[in-house]
C-alpha cells in the first residue's frame, strides 16, 4: 500500500519531497512564540469585551479569507514539487542515415537510350524517376544532393525535408555544371558535407555514366579521403547501350557499345571505402539497385517506446498568485 503512493507520487510529481515543506507554516506558528509589541498600551475598562465585539463586527472578508494563505501556500509547495502528466506512448525512431547523393549532370547523360514507359528518354530522366521513388523510401533520413559534370556543387544539403530535395532534383538539366565528367570532385565535395555531420553512418551513392574527365582530385584518390572519414561510397554506372541504332524507337543492342563507363575504377572506388559497385543497363536494373541499397543501408527502425512528461506546475502556481492577489485586495479593502 504504501509502495504504490510512493510509486504515485514519484510519477506525478518531479520533486515529490518538496511537498514535505506543506505544514511548515503550521510548524512555525506552533512552535515559534507569538510576537510582543514593544508600544505602549492604553489600559481602559471592560478592554476585553470591547475586543470581542471588535471581532464580531469587524470586516466579514476578514473573517472568511482567513484560509487564503494557507491555501497559497499548499498551492506553492504543489507547484514546487513539479506535477507532471504523462503523456501518449510514442516511439521516436533510431538514429537516422547521412545520405549524400551524387548525380552525374555531364553532357552524355542527355542521350536517349532508356526506354521509360514505353518511351525513349534520355538517361538523365530515367535516372530521375528511379531517384525520386527511392527517396520515397527514406522518411527519417537526412539527405542531400550533388550534382556533377565538370564541376561538382552542392544542390541541397542534408535535410530531412525529402520534398525540397525532389523538386531540387526535378529542376536539373544536363549541361547544367558543364559537360565534362568530374567524379573525383563530387566525392570529394561530399566529403566536406558529410565529415561535419556527428550521424554515425555517412554514405555516398554516386550515379554516373561515363569517365572521369575533369576535376582536381582523381577518383581513387578521394575515395582513400573518403575511406577515412567514414564515408560509405556506393558507385552505380549507368546508361543503356548508346542511341546507334534503334527499331521502332526502342535502343539495340550493338558490338563494342558495352564500355560507357569506366566501370574498374568505379568499382575500385567502392571497394576502397566499403561499398558495392552496380551496373544498370535501364529502369528496371536501376530501380532494382536502389532497391539494394535500400536493404544494405536500412532506414530508421523504431526504438523503445516511451511515455513523455507534461509539465503541469504552470496551473498551481498561477492559482498560487491568484490567492496573493486576493489577500492583497483584502489588506487594501480592510485599511481605514
Amino acid at each position: 500500500m504504501i509502495d504504490a503512493a510512493l510509486q504515485a507520487l514519484r510519477s506525478t510529481f518531479a520533486w515529490p519531497w518538496l511537498l514535505v515543506a506543506l505544514p511548515l507554516p503550521w510548524l512555525v506558528r506552533r512552535v515559534l512564540p507569538a510576537a510582543k509589541t514593544s508600544t505602549p498600551a492604553l489600559r481602559v475598562p471592560y478592554g476585553d469585551r470591547i475586543g470581542a465585539i471588535g471581532g464580531r463586527v469587524g470586516p466579514a472578508r476578514m473573517r472568511s479569507l482567513g484560509w487564503l494563505p494557507w491555501l497559497a501556500w499548499a498551492l506553492l509547495c504543489i507547484a514546487a514539487a513539479r506535477p507532471q502528466q504523462l503523456g501518449d506512448l510514442v516511439q521516436p525512431p533510431q538514429a537516422a542515415r547521412d545520405l549524400m547523393m551524387a548525380v552525374d549532370l555531364s553532357g552524355s547523360m542527355e542521350q536517349r537510350d532508356i526506354e521509360l514507359g514505353g518511351r525513349v528518354v534520355s538517361r538523365l530522366t530515367a535516372a530521375k524517376a528511379v531517384i525520386r521513388d527511392f527517396l520515397e523510401r527514406r522518411s527519417g533520413d537526412r539527405v542531400g544532393m550533388i550534382v556533377f559534370g565538370e564541376h561538382a556543387y552542392a544542390l541541397t544539403p542534408l535535410t530531412r525535408d525529402l520534398d525540397t530535395v525532389r523538386e531540387q532534383l526535378d529542376g536539373t538539366a544536363t549541361g547544367l555544371a558543364g559537360r565534362e565528367t568530374a567524379i573525383g570532385d563530387a566525392i570529394g565535395l561530399a566529403i566536406k558535407r558529410l565529415q561535419s555531420q556527428p550521424a554515425e553512418q555517412r554514405v555516398l551513392i554516386l550515379l554516373t555514366d561515363g569517365v572521369n574527365t575533369a576535376g582536381m582530385l582523381d577518383p581513387v584518390k578521394s575515395a582513400e579521403l573518403a575511406r577515412d572519414a567514414d564515408v560509405r561510397v556506393h558507385t552505380i554506372a549507368f546508361g543503356g547501350y548508346g542511341a546507334g541504332l534503334s527499331v521502332f524507337g526502342i535502343p539495340i543492342r550493338t558490338a563494342g557499345s558495352d564500355q560507357i563507363t569506366d566501370e574498374v575504377t568505379l568499382k575500385r572506388i567502392a571497394e576502397v571505402t566499403g561499398g558495392r559497385a552496380f551496373v544498370a543497363r535501364d529502369v528496371d536494373q536501376l530501380a532494382g539497385i536502389y532497391l539494394e541499397i535500400d536493404r544494405l543501408e536500412p532506414v530508421e527502425r523504431p526504438g523503445q517506446r516511451l511515455r513523455p512528461r507534461i509539465e503541469r506546475y504552470v496551473w498551481p502556481l498561477a492559482a498560487a498568485l491568484m490567492c496573493g492577489l486576493l489577500l492583497l485586495w483584502q489588506r487594501r479593502g480592510a485599511m481605514p
